[in-house]
């Protein structure tokens, strides 16, 4: 992976991160995958607070990934609105209702030192 890579994909998840707490997600944690997998460089968690929070904020989040950077995110589970996966090439973006991301719990998978315990 060059700099270049790294820089980019660091820019886009700082939009990511500034479009959900923007758009008052709560609970908004990065996690960096680079040392853990080759599928994506970063994985964001956020939760809002109801199905349309949900569903509000991962469509202005792929909205604004198009917009700035061109980025076509694949969206999963929109229409549930409990649990919607954005995958935005290097970085894949998980908004969960509260209850939702506290039973799949997927900052214990993937969190440093999670696994022990």
């Amino acid at each position: 992976m060059s700099p270049h890579e790294i820089s980019d994909s660091e820019t886009v998840l700082d939009r990511i991160v500034a479009s959900l707490t923007g758009d008052k997600a709560e609970d908004v944690v990065t996690i960096d995958l680079r040392a853990k997998t080759e599928v994506a460089d970063y994985m964001v968690i956020a939760s809002g607070r109801s199905t349309r929070q949900v569903t509000s904020l991962a469509e202005k989040l792929a909205d604004r990934l198009k917009a700035d950077f061109g980025i076509l995110a694949k969206v999963e589970g929109k229409d549930s609105g409990d649990w919607v996966l954005l995958d935005a090439t290097d970085i894949v973006v998980h908004i969960f209702r509260p209850e939702v991301r506290e039973f799949y719990q997927l900052e214990k998978l993937w969190m440093p030192g999670a696994a022990a315990g």
